[in-house]
């Protein structure tokens, strides 16, 4: 019995856990293959973690956003694509692609919203039982709106819960700084919209930004902004390497000029002096007091702030999977064949092989990490890989193993989203532009992973 007999003999939907756009992609794929999505997001509404960043912009245009199942479900119900050129903002996204997708009846019926997955095993059997493992269907237990929780018995899993609701701590060692937990309520959420929604716990305040990317930089171009209206607003930044300058990116020679003209306008914030820049400032422990919090660097530096923004990064919650069997990369906790081409160490997302359902199995048949949170800790994700990603899966889960293992996504060798921001294809700037057509020529997927490093992804210069 080929996988999809197995699948249908089962008459048992595939779990899709999250509701971001490579969640309903899978679920968009899962219907064109015949097959029954379950779709769990934690938030009330399809891509509730995008919405927390709504006020940020793309990198890449309109073009390179689009799953190619959604659109064709999407276009079915008479739905017109944005302008292919234009960058949109987060919220865009969610406005005027998730939104509708998730309206669709074919998805709104197969969607539970207010749904946070709680556990994923096989039913009836914990990690360490084997006979009939591979046959028995999985229980996916979730919290629901209701207050209820509740077993749902699927025949597979698709997990696209990414990583946005577990930030990389403060500290460094990967361990949260002394007194980070009981200094909680001066801490900030990733991306906050300092300009807007969350303009009030910002302005004239003190402000600490800790990261070296996109999201930092965002930030502290945001804050900016927010100190021409409200001048006592003061702006401090802490990198942990000894140098910010490859997060001011390249600028004229970046292959995306929206990122390159980013990191620009950090470096002339930073030279400026509108900006505080304190290199080498690997953070060691917070104290709170009742007016603020002094944080503290390994070689003694403090610096005073009322309110923290961690720019750290993300990793994947693994806890709702111990009892299943899974093969992960003990380095970045992605899948055991995927953590290799992904390591940051080594690699920008540029440089990662397109890959499948192959490299992304576990022990666990019929169990997929895919989207974001299969990167695990590696700082960068492409949205498009996570499309080709889906793609792959359901077509394994429907039996099509040909189809599973061709993987159709064509990227340019050098990638346009270096994990370092600094050249837009990880090379020297004197490289970059030797070319008419540039290292980074399109396609130009987004970048949805707000890599937070410098050099490949890493805070620090060493």
């Amino acid at each position: 019995m080929d996988a999809a007999q197995n699948l249908a003999a089962q008459a048992l939907p595939v779990a899709v856990i999250g509701a971001g756009p490579v969640g309903l992609a899978a679920a968009a794929h899962l219907l064109e293959r015949g097959l029954e999505p379950l779709i769990f997001e934690a938030g009330t509404t399809a891509g509730a973690a995008i919405e927390q960043w709504r006020h940020i912009r793309l990198f890449s245009p309109w073009r390179f956003n689009l799953d190619a199942a959604t659109v064709r479900l999407l276009e079915s119900a008479g739905w017109e694509a944005p302008r292919p050129t234009a960058l949109p903002y987060g919220g865009e996204l969610v406005d005027n692609y998730l939104a509708p997708l998730a309206a669709l009846p074919a998805i709104a019926s197969r969607l539970q919203t207010g749904a946070r997955v709680t556990a994923v095993t096989r039913a009836g059997l914990d990690k360490t039982h084997t006979r009939n493992r591979d046959t028995t269907p999985f229980t996916v237990r979730a919290e629901h709106a209701d207050g209820e929780t509740r077993d749902h018995t699927v025949a597979a899993v698709i997990d696209a819960s990414g990583t946005w609701s577990r930030r990389n701590p403060l500290g460094t060692s990967g361990l949260p700084a002394i007194g980070e937990d009981t200094a909680a309520e001066r801490i900030s959420a990733p991306l906050p919209d300092v300009t807007g929604r969350d303009r009030a716990a910002f302005a004239g305040r003190r402000v600490l930004v800790v990261g070296a990317g996109h999201s930092a930089a965002n930030t502290l171009t945001g804050l900016a902004d927010l100190a021409k209206d409200e001048p006592d607003t003061r702006i401090l930044w802490a990198v942990r390497g000894a140098s910010a300058a490859k997060v001011y990116g390249g600028g004229d020679l970046d292959g995306l000029p929206a990122r390159g003209q980013l990191g620009g306008r950090v470096r002339r914030l930073v030279e400026a002096g509108k900006i505080e820049l304190h290199t080498g400032f690997g953070i060691s422990s917070l104290k709170a007091l009742d007016s603020h919090v002094t944080v503290e660097a390994a070689d003694g530096r403090t610096l005073d702030a009322d309110v923290v923004v961690p720019c750290t990064g993300f990793r994947p919650d693994l806890d709702i999977l111990r009892e299943l069997r899974l093969e992960l990369d003990p380095a970045v906790e992605a899948p055991r064949e995927l953590g290799p081409l992904i390591d940051p160490e080594f690699h920008s997302c540029g440089t990662v092989p397109p890959h499948g359902a192959r490299l992304l199995a576990h022990p666990d048949k019929d169990f997929y990490i895919v989207g974001m949170k299969s990167y695990g800790r590696a700082p960068t994700f492409l949205l498009a890989t996570g499309y080709e990603q889906v793609r792959s899966v359901v077509a394994a889960l429907a039996g099509d193993r040909e189809a599973a293992d061709t993987v159709q996504l064509e990227l340019p060798e050098t990638g346009v989203c270096s994990t370092d921001a600094g050249t837009s294809c990880d090379v020297p700037a004197a490289s970059a532009a030797q070319s008419d057509a540039g290292c980074c020529a399109s396609p130009e997927p987004v970048l949805v992973g707000f890599p937070t490093g410098l050099s490949h992804g890493r805070s620090g210069s060493n």
